[in-house]
């Protein structure tokens, strides 16, 4: 790989995330401003706050900006509705917002409530009880208030974003005890529109420089030469089997390795970051240009190719498998790693497919490939903070898991277990490789497993020496694997076998 092609291709992704993340950021943005409802106000529901003591005081609403070059103030922000009834219909209540130093001068030596964090799904209240035995004065005898309401019914107050710090105090109209209000809070942001549609024009911006400047980083690491001396030789898939060709051949794991591989591969996860952004965009690529041309651009392909052919070799060495205690090569084509992945180059492509295959039609191997090798946490109640958790393992997951003791306790690696990880994987890469556009033919659903696929092969050329059988250490438990490759325009595919066997 030559430094141009590499640093062409970061540059790349990077203004490819910046753009996409500036288009993620419109679209929220930009959707907020159009749902703003109820006269344009972004509204919490309707609830009751209710305290014993003589006022309900908010905390200080810190509007103080710095001066920016943009001149943009606090009274840019937007502006602020409250409605407030008391939930005696006959009694006035008192609603104002007013600066913190004047509030806290109105209110010392009053007893009143402080509320300090508001919930709402289910709603819940947390207030700061400030004692005092002073009696509270009427509020709408001060005249320090930039904005309030009055009355009995339901009082509403509007206020513009000013700068400085700020309270707002809720209170019966006499400055009796026992306030129960029911209160609801809208706020309008005017300038969320101008800014989604500068965030969009600057999303739009990157993309259309850094897409290209990605794609043609792909080609560039897609392109190689002759293939190496190291890599397998060629070899032709049989007529009728699947075209997506996994190989993992088991390497003897140590007893211990495997408890820190996620510290040695974190340089190549930050490589597969950046590799799988691009994966992304140029498969988004590709799919266009194959509805129009039907063909999916061959360098595209041996990029893409070679993305998940590093992912498998990094998913063999760690907790995909562990199959291995090799370091994987920082390397988009095939080397003799005991880990390869490759797809035969399809010369034609449906268009209609690419439309639907990706989403629609490999909706039942999600479902199926969700067990096998999905999982994580899921919330099941409450808010953020407090939800319940539950957390799931994936089948392939709980397998490797049990690899990993199997090799900590015993330093074998049972084979029978070995067989059916490869073929979880094998399965999700079929899956993989489908819907992003590399091959029409539908994935089967079917576990083949092992480190090889003997039935998809049609041609032998030469063995690569006896296959170890890693659950005992020795040699030549299992018939000889020979290993080849059908070339394709520099990237190279599959392995094979001798016609007729199979698993």
């Amino acid at each position: 790989m030559k430094a141009g092609k590499i640093v062409i291709f970061v540059v790349g992704v990077l203004l490819s995330l910046l753009g996409l993340a500036l288009l993620a950021a419109a679209g929220v943005l930009g959707s907020g401003y159009v749902l703003q409802r109820d006269d344009g106000y972004f509204t919490t529901p309707t609830e009751r706050y209710r305290t014993d003591s003589s006022a309900l005081v908010s905390e200080r609403i810190d509007l103080v900006l710095d001066d920016t070059p943009t001149g943009f103030g606090a009274e840019d922000l937007g502006r602020l509705r409250l409605r407030a009834a008391s939930a005696d219909p006959g009694r006035a209540v008192f609603v104002g917002i007013g600066p913190q130093r004047d509030v806290d001068a109105f209110l010392s030596g009053v007893a009143h409530a402080e509320l300090t964090d508001v919930r709402f799904g289910p709603f819940r209240t947390e207030y700061r009880e400030v004692p005092g035995t002073d009696p509270a004065r009427a509020p709408g005898d001060e005249d320090f208030w930039v904005a309030s309401a009055s009355g009995t019914g339901t009082q509403e107050l509007r206020w513009d974003f000013d700068e400085g710090v700020w309270s707002i105090v809720v209170m019966n109209a006499d400055a009796a005890s026992g306030v129960a209000v029911d209160l609801q809070a809208g706020a309008q942001f005017p300038f969320l529109g101008p800014l989604a549609l500068w965030l969009l024009i600057g999303g739009l911006v990157l993309l259309v420089i850094g897409v290209p400047l990605l794609v043609l980083g792909a080609v560039g690491l897609g392109r190689h030469g002759p293939p190496s001396a190291h890599a397998p030789p060629p070899a032709a898939v049989a007529p009728g089997t699947y075209p997506v060709l996994l190989r993992g051949d088991p390497d003897s794991p140590s007893r211990w390795l495997w408890l820190v591989k996620w510290l040695l591969a974190i340089p190549h996860y930050l490589v597969l970051f950046f590799l799988a952004i691009a994966h992304f965009v140029t498969t988004v690529v590709a799919g266009f240009a194959i509805l129009f041309t039907g063909r999916y651009p061959r360098a595209l392909f041996d990029f893409n190719v070679g993305v998940m052919r590093w992912w498998w070799r990094v998913g063999f060495y760690t907790y995909s498998a562990l199959g291995t205690d090799r370091y994987p090569p920082f390397s988009l084509h095939r080397t003799d790693y005991p880990a390869d992945f490759d797809v035969p180059y399809p010369e034609r492509l449906s268009r209609g497919l690419v439309l639907v295959k990706w989403w629609l039609l490999a909706v039942p191997h999600y479902l199926v490939l969700g067990v096998l090798v999905g999982g994580g946490a899921t919330a099941t109640s409450g808010d953020w903070d407090d939800a319940a958790w539950t957390y799931s393992w994936s089948l392939l997951g709980i397998l490797v898991l049990v690899a990993a003791i199997a090799l900590l306790f015993t330093a074998r690696y049972p084979s029978g277990l070995f067989d059916l990880v490869v073929g979880i994987n094998r399965w999700r890469f079929r899956v993989w490789a489908y819907a992003a556009l590399l091959r029409d033919e539908y994935p089967p659903f079917r576990l083949d497993q092992g480190p090889r696929e003997l039935h998809e092969y049609a041609t032998t050329i030469g063995p690569t020496g006896p296959h170890q059988d890693i659950s005992s250490g020795s040699d030549a438990t299992r018939p000889p694997l020979p290993l080849a490759d059908e070339e394709y325009g520099g990237a190279t595919s599959g392995e094979q076998t001798r016609p007729g066997e199979g698993r």
